[in-house]
């Protein structure tokens, strides 16, 4: 496992960690939450507390970084049901939304 995180960090400061800054238009953010109650609600819940997938509820995730969250909707993670979002999410947008679930949002 530590090798995976250390994969993910180096794309993380390779590509993510420039369009931290970026703003998402409102009407994007919504597709977003659309997306994230029905296309990830499949595999972690409808309501974000697991299923297939482990809960994405900000308690679940406060031990991970935004970063490392968004660089995980990006990329997937090898080996598990969890594909890579990258043709449909951007990477200010995988940022955007890794931070609405640290805060705890309900789509």
């Amino acid at each position: 496992m530590p090798k995976i995180i250390a994969v993910m960090t180096a794309l993380l400061i390779a590509g993510i960690g420039s369009a931290m800054s970026a703003e998402i238009p409102s009407q994007r953010q919504s597709e977003l939450l659309y997306l994230l109650k029905h296309d990830c609600g499949s595999c972690h819940g409808m309501r974000l507390e697991g299923g297939l997938g482990p809960a994405l509820t900000a308690r679940r995730l406060a031990p991970y970084g935004v970063e490392f969250l968004a660089l995980t909707i990006i990329q997937g993670r090898p080996g598990t049901p969890m594909p890579p979002w990258r043709p449909f999410i951007s990477e200010p947008e995988a940022q955007w939304l890794a931070q609405q679930l640290k805060q705890g949002i309900r789509p």
